[in-house]
C-alpha cells in the first residue's frame, strides 16, 4: 500500500482552501461566481426578466408614439444593463444594490422631481393640455346646429360599465349605411359584419361596445349633452337620446393674428403665450387655455397675494403646534405609562400592556370616525356624558383641542411600546449607581434615564413630527379642516398646509395643481430643515453620552 506524498511539494488539500502552494485563497465573491445556479434560481431569474422585457416593451410604445427619443434611449439602455448585470455572474454586489436604486428613482426622485418642475407652471382645471389641445377644445365646445346640418341615428354605447365607463356615440349615415364610432378623439368607422342596426337605422349591438338602454342613458344624459366628437367638417353632437347632428363650430381659431374669433359677433380673444390662455380686450379670458411655463409666480403668490398669505401663515403656525402638540404629547403619555409599567412593584402588567396597545392595534381611519361622532354637538357621546352642549367642531379652539386629544389617544400606544423598549435596554446599574450616590428617584430620571430614553428615541421623534406634520387623514376625516370663517370657505381653522393643498388642487372652485405642487415644495423645505437640525442635535447627544 502506498501512501501520499508529504514532502513539500506535496499537494494536500486544506479544508476552505486550494492546493497548498496553488496560491493564496479565492475570495468570497470568486466562489460565489463559481457556484452553480439552481433550477428554482434559474426559474426565478427567467420569470424576473421576462417581466422586465415585458415593462420595457409597454413602455416603449408610448414612447415611440409621442417620439421621445431621449426617453425611449433611456428606457433601452436601463433594459440593456439590467440583463448585462443579471445574465453574468460579475458585480455581485451591484445585483443586490440595482432593484433598491431603481425603486427609489422610481418611488421617491421622481415624484419629487414631477412635483417642482409642476410648482413653476400653470397646471390646472383649464391649462391641462397644449396650446393645439386648447384650440380644439375651444372650437368643438362652440359647435352649434345650423340650416342644413347632417342628421344621424344615434345610440349611446360604453366600453365597460354602463354606468361609468368612456361613452361612445354611435351613429349611422343615412345615405351610405356605414356606421361610425365617435368619442372626443373622433370619428372610426367600424366593420359592418360587427354591428347590428335595426331598420330605423339605430345600432342596437356592436362587438367591443355595451348599448345602453333608455334608463342607462338618462341616467348619463349631462355626460351625454357635454360629449363633442370632432370631425372633418365640424364637430358631431346629440340632439336628444337617439339623433345627432354635425354642426358648424361658431368660434375659429385664425393663425394670421394668433387669436380665436367668434364668427356671430365678432369678438375676438388674442393668445397670450405668458398666461397660458386667450385674451379679449376688456380681459375677458376663454375657459380652454393651455400649460405653460410661470417661474416663480406661484411661490411668490403664496406670500404676497393678501388673501392667500394670511391664511397661509395662520395654517402655518397651527400646523406647527399640532405637529410638536401631537408628537410631545403622545410621547409623553407614552413615556409616563411605561415608566409606571416598569416599575418592579407592578403587578399585571401583561394584561395592562394588552389593554393600552388596543388603540394601536384598531384600524385609525375608523376610530377617527367614531370620534368625529363622539364629538358631536347633539348626540356625541362626551357631551351626553358630561352633561355639556359644546359646540367642538363649531369653534376655531374647541376643534383645535379635540383633534390633538384624538391624535393623543391615537399616538400614545406606539410611544409607549418604543419607550418601553428603550427603558429596558437602559443598563440597571446606572439608576442604582445615582440611589448610592443620594439621588432622589427624580433627579435619576432627569439626570440618568431620560437623556438615555432620547438618545434611543429621537429619531423615531423626528419621523413622527414629519408625519403628524402632514397627517392628511387625522384632520379631513375628523373636522374636514372646520370651521371656516365666513369669508373663505378654502381655510378652516384645523387645516394642515396639507389639507389646505389638498383643498386647492382638488376642491370645488377647480383644481390649482401647480399652485398646490409650489405649497408642497415649501412643506419638503419645512419638514427637510426641522429633520436635519434635529438630527444634527441628536448627533451630539450621542457622543455626549456615548
Amino acid at each position: 500500500m502506498s501512501t501520499p506524498p508529504s514532502g513539500p511539494g506535496s499537494a494536500t488539500q486544506a479544508p476552505g482552501r486550494g492546493p497548498v502552494g496553488s496560491g493564496p485563497p479565492r475570495s468570497r465573491t470568486a466562489r460565489q461566481q463559481d457556484a452553480p445556479i439552481t433550477a428554482t434560481g434559474l426559474a426565478a431569474k427567467v420569470v424576473l426578466l421576462g417581466l422586465t422585457a415585458g415593462i420595457a416593451l409597454w413602455a416603449a410604445f408610448p414612447l415611440v408614439d409621442g417620439r421621445k427619443w431621449a426617453g425611449l434611449a433611456l428606457l433601452a439602455a436601463t433594459t440593456a444593463g439590467l440583463f448585462y448585470l443579471y445574465l453574468t455572474r460579475r458585480h455581485i454586489p451591484a445585483k443586490y444594490l440595482v432593484p433598491g436604486t431603481l425603486f427609489l428613482i422610481a418611488f421617491q426622485i421622481f415624484p419629487v422631481l414631477y412635483t417642482a418642475t409642476t410648482s413653476f407652471t400653470n397646471f390646472g382645471d383649464g391649462h391641462r393640455g397644449t396650446k393645439d389641445d386648447a384650440i380644439v377644445a375651444i372650437q368643438t365646445s362652440s359647435v352649434t346646429q345650423v340650416p342644413g346640418s347632417a342628421e344621424y341615428a344615434l345610440s349611446i354605447a360604453t366600453k365597460g360599465d354602463p354606468a361609468s365607463g368612456p361613452l361612445v356615440f354611435l351613429v349611422s349615415d343615412p345615405t351610405t349605411g356605414t356606421v361610425s364610432a365617435g368619442d372626443a378623439n373622433g370619428l372610426r368607422q367600424l366593420d359592418a359584419a360587427d354591428v347590428t342596426v335595426a331598420p330605423g337605422g339605430k345600432v342596437t349591438a356592436a362587438d367591443g361596445y355595451t348599448v345602453l338602454n333608455f334608463g342607462q342613458a338618462s341616467a348619463r344624459s349631462k355626460e351625454i349633452t357635454d360629449l363633442v366628437v370632432p370631425t372633418a367638417g365640424g364637430a358631431l353632437r346629440s340632439s336628444g337620446l337617439s339623433r345627432a347632428y354635425e354642426g358648424k363650430a361658431v368660434r375659429a381659431y385664425e393663425a394670421g393674428c394668433d387669436c380665436v374669433r367668434d364668427t356671430e359677433t365678432g369678438k375676438t380673444w388674442t393668445a397670450d403665450g405668458d398666461a397660458g390662455a386667450f385674451v379679449a380686450a376688456d380681459g375677458e379670458r376663454l375657459a380652454q387655455g393651455w400649460r405653460v411655463n410661470v417661474g416663480l409666480s406661484n411661490f411668490t403668490r403664496v406670500l404676497t397675494d393678501r388673501n392667500i398669505s394670511g391664511p397661509f401663515l395662520g395654517t402655518l403656525v397651527w400646523n406647527f403646534a399640532f405637529a410638536i402638540g401631537s408628537t410631545g404629547g403622545t410621547f409623553l403619555l407614552g413615556m409616563l405609562v411605561a415608566l409606571a409599567l416598569h416599575s418592579p412593584r407592578m403587578r399585571g402588567t401583561n394584561l395592562y400592556r394588552v389593554l393600552l396597545i388596543l388603540p394601536y392595534a384598531m384600524p385609525s381611519f375608523a376610530m377617527l370616525l367614531v370620534w368625529r361622532d363622539m364629538f358631536n354637538t347633539d348626540f356625541g357621546l362626551i357631551n351626553n356624558l358630561f352633561g355639556v352642549g359644546v359646540d367642538w367642531f363649531g369653534q376655531d379652539w374647541t376643534a383645535r383641542f379635540a383633534v390633538i386629544l384624538v391624535q393623543l389617544w391615537l399616538g400614545y400606544p406606539y410611544m409607549f411600546l418604543v419607550a418601553t423598549g428603550a427603558l429596558q435596554a437602559i443598563p440597571q446599574e446606572l439608576t442604582e449607581a445615582t440611589s448610592v450616590d443620594g439621588a432622589s428617584p427624580w433627579q435619576s430620571f432627569r439626570a440618568v434615564t431620560l437623556p438615555l430614553l432620547l438618545v434611543a428615541l429621537s429619531p423615531l421623534l423626528i419621523s413622527s413630527f414629519a408625519y403628524n406634520f402632514n397627517n392628511f387623514n387625522a384632520i379631513y376625516l375628523t373636522t374636514e379642516g372646520a370651521p371656516f370663517p365666513a369669508d373663505n370657505p378654502t381655510n378652516g381653522a384645523t387645516d394642515l398646509l396639507i389639507t389646505y393643498t389638498y383643498r386647492l388642487a382638488f376642491g370645488g372652485q377647480g383644481a390649482q395643481f401647480g399652485f398646490a405642487a409650489s405649497i408642497s415644495l415649501f412643506i419638503f423645505a419645512i419638514v427637510a430643515v426641522v429633520s436635519a437640525v434635529s438630527f444634527r442635535r441628536t448627533r451630539k447627544q450621542e457622543e455626549v453620552y456615548s
